[in-house]
């Protein structure tokens, strides 16, 4: 007998926005910051409901709810990739990069959290499940802290077993050289170091900094300069210290941008966010890319929304466990991955991405 494939059309998008204030003021080499704004979605069908959000412009929503929305309601809850490629085709006069990929990427999300609670399954397991855990590793270290608080928060988390930490760099580059070495002393010689510029050096001023930073046995250098350079990426990744890991892709926003990135040989990690590239499955295109390539993948932020994920990518190298998000997704969500011995697991026992919204808890903070 043939089987019938059911379809579920998706009933409804909900679009909710919050605002929250950070713990302290904050700011890397090229921002600063004292708010982070969360988008989050849920996708109906079927009696069930699935999560998904991004950390963006209250805009994004107001793009969701009135560009994306209408040609989702009605579609395969059960095919997220149609209803993906929908909203590619109906952001066409758009523009792919920014707020139109954030708020997919959200949509996305959402989707194939449905399809997985339809289905009964951890979204883990409908992807294909490769590892139990992913390596994570603390990240803040704000150009804003002062040394005690900046040794505080990176020898905190090396306490609590995570193996790797990561901090801001970028507006003064003699500073930045003493801040890595408050940083070397906070977390001792059995924790890795990682810095992120996020664009703000030249080249040759990278480079110098690249060979101070291998004083302290820095082992991740990230965006030494502007993420549109991939030429000057290169010349960073050919030229730095053998043990230096040359990562960018933050803030890739669809194929075409980590095509050329990885084309170029710009980079010794990949990183992609699922929350601003496309969703699940632009990551997932994301991740085929980099076996292509043979160069690891490495998830930005989010670490709540990449727990599945990561653990079915071929390649994972690490995922970013951001000081900001962390704090966010503990406040607004049940089911959060767990953290044990520097890894970060993802909860089998409840279906879909397993996240359940802290309603009373989150509106204290909608926009």
């Amino acid at each position: 007998m043939t089987a019938v494939r059911r379809t579920v059309p998706i009933d409804r998008i909900d679009v909710l926005t919050y605002t929250v204030p950070t713990d302290f003021p904050e700011s890397d080499g090229t921002l600063q910051w004292d708010k982070t704004t969360l988008v989050l979605v849920q996708a109906g069908a079927g009696g069930k409901q699935g999560t998904g959000y991004t950390y963006a412009d209250s805009a994004t929503a107001a793009l969701i709810r009135d560009t994306l929305s209408p040609v989702v309601v009605g579609a395969d809850a059960l095919s997220p990739a149609s209803a993906y490629a929908s909203m590619w085709r109906r952001i066409r006069n758009l523009g792919r990069p920014g707020i139109c990929s954030m708020a997919i990427s959200a949509v996305d999300c959402a989707l194939w959290d449905l399809k997985a609670r339809l289905l009964e399954l951890p979204l883990a397991t409908l992807l294909g499940q490769l590892r139990r855990a992913v390596h994570i590793y603390g990240s803040g270290g704000f150009t804003s802290y002062s040394d005690r608080e900046l040794a505080e928060q990176l020898s905190g988390w090396a306490e609590q077993g995570i193996r790797s930490v990561k901090m801001k760099i970028g507006r003064d580059p003699e500073r930045d050289i003493e801040r890595v070495a408050v940083a070397r002393e906070a977390i001792g010689s059995g924790t890795q170091l990682f810095v992120d510029a996020n664009g703000a050096y030249f080249r040759k001023q990278a480079l110098r900094q690249a060979e101070a930073f291998a004083e302290y046995d820095v082992r991740w250098f990230e965006e030494p300069v502007s993420s549109d350079d991939l030429d000057g990426l290169r010349l960073v990744r050919d030229r730095a210290p053998a043990m230096m890991q040359i990562a960018a892709g933050e803030y890739g926003y669809d194929i075409f941008y980590f095509r050329r990135m990885l084309e170029a040989g710009a980079v010794d990690v990949q990183q992609a966010d699922v929350s601003r590239c496309g969703g699940i499955t632009a990551f997932m295109q994301v991740a085929a890319l980099c076996q292509a390539h043979n160069v690891p993948l490495s998830g930005h932020t989010a670490p709540a929304l990449h727990a599945h994920i990561a653990c079915c990518v071929p390649l994972f190298e690490n995922l970013e466990y951001f000081h900001d998000h962390v704090r966010i997704e503990r406040m607004f969500f049940d089911g959060l991955p767990v953290v044990v011995n520097g890894e970060l697991s993802p909860d089998l026992s409840r279906p879909g991405n397993g996240l359940e919204l802290k309603r009373a808890d989150a509106e204290k903070f909608a926009a």
